[in-house]
């Protein structure tokens, strides 16, 4: 059979690599094929398909007997339906500075989800029992939104991790408190392969109520899932995934994404592999004078500090972020297609430019 045709063209260079993003990566052939997989025919739109029923086996394989995925189209929207589902109109959420909800969202947790941000500064992106208490009072305070919610990141925005332990003491705290945990897993395959743990052992094992799952930066074409752990916390998500706009009328395409990442372990080798090549550029460039590694490099990102002019003209060979431009702080990401030659060839550009 000959391949499909088609009038698009190819606007870009596929040799052209970076570091600015993981989602910058297109999506694992394993991703495509399932796509293709699930074309053709037809399905019942809106979740009721095929694939999404099954999501729900795979998904309860891997955070528990209670727990049920919700498909999304993109993280922005997981993060403000989760949070939405375990918050009443007077409540708020406590989460790090660096919070990807906080800074990266352009308002929409609280522009779209009606949500007021209580936050605290973290030296590592990392949230404990005692900066939480920072904000959480004042639950009878009429003047004051209500904390019903803590939000965490796993892996963090700086690239760092939780611990099982450290999670556990965070929702047992929370839930002492009378408020749900929330996990921002946009990278969660990163912390589990890093952490060598499955998903559940930092989850639903020790205490999340919710979860926004990502699958875009681990080789996705589109589309995450609020998966809810504890079902008590929720009511009526379908209604609300739905108002908020994040309802897709053919799932499967969704779904069928996260069960070829899920099913069996694509979701850790891309993990895994990402995590290995920032391990490679961290060593890499640890060994060039002037570079400083601002964080322990514990998933697929590099965060590293160096001369403005040094970057500025490293920007023109190899695209990447600032973190804090004012500061020389720059984020260089890896993602499961960066390979050795990528990672070595950057490392050789630093070297170069460091030298000049």
């Amino acid at each position: 059979m000959n391949p499909p045709k088609t009038d698009a063209r190819r606007h870009h260079d596929p040799e052209v690599r970076g570091f600015a993003s993981d989602n910058y990566a297109g999506a694992h052939p394993e991703v495509m094929a399932a796509l293709a997989l699930a074309n053709g025919g037809h399905q019942v739109a809106y979740g009721e398909d095929d694939y999404t029923e099954n999501l729900q086996r795979i998904v309860r394989g891997h955070f528990g007997a209670t727990a049920e995925a919700f498909p999304v189209f993109n993280g922005t929207g997981a993060n403000v339906v989760a949070l939405q589902a375990v918050t009443d109109r007077w409540g708020a959420v406590i989460c790090a500075e660096s919070a990807h909800v906080n800074v990266d969202e352009g308002g929409a947790p609280e522009r779209m989800g009606g949500l007021k941000l209580l936050t605290v500064p973290t030296p590592d992106g990392k949230l404990t029992p005692e900066l939480i208490d920072r904000q959480a009072w004042g639950w009878e305070d009429e003047h004051r939104a209500m904390p019903q919610v803590v939000s965490i990141t796993q892996s963090t925005e700086l690239g760092t991790l939780y611990t099982p332990a450290e999670i556990r003491a965070i929702c047992d705290h929370a839930h002492a408190h009378g408020m749900k945990v929330h996990l921002d897993g946009s990278r969660i395959a990163n912390a589990a392969a890093s952490l060598d743990v499955p998903m559940r052992t930092f989850t639903n094992a020790v205490g999340v109520d919710i979860l926004s799952l990502g699958g875009t930066k681990n080789g996705a074409l589109f589309g995450e899932a609020v998966v809810v752990i504890n079902q008590d916390a929720v009511r009526r998500m379908k209604h609300l995934r739905k108002l908020s706009m994040q309802l897709a009328s053919k799932m499967r395409f969704v779904s069928v994404q996260l069960e070829a990442l899920l099913a069996k372990d694509l979701w850790l080798r891309n993990a895994r592999h990402a995590n290995e090549m920032a391990q490679r550029l961290a060593e890499g460039v640890r060994a060039v004078h002037g570079v400083e590694i601002l964080h322990p490099v514990q998933a697929n990102g590099v965060f590293a500090r160096l001369p403005h002019e040094v970057s500025v003209r490293l920007q023109k060979r190899f695209r990447f972020y600032f973190w804090d431009e004012a500061a020389g702080d720059v984020r260089w990401m890896c993602s499961f297609d960066t390979t050795e030659e990528d990672v070595d060839a950057f490392v050789a550009a630093v070297k170069e430019e460091m030298a000049h």
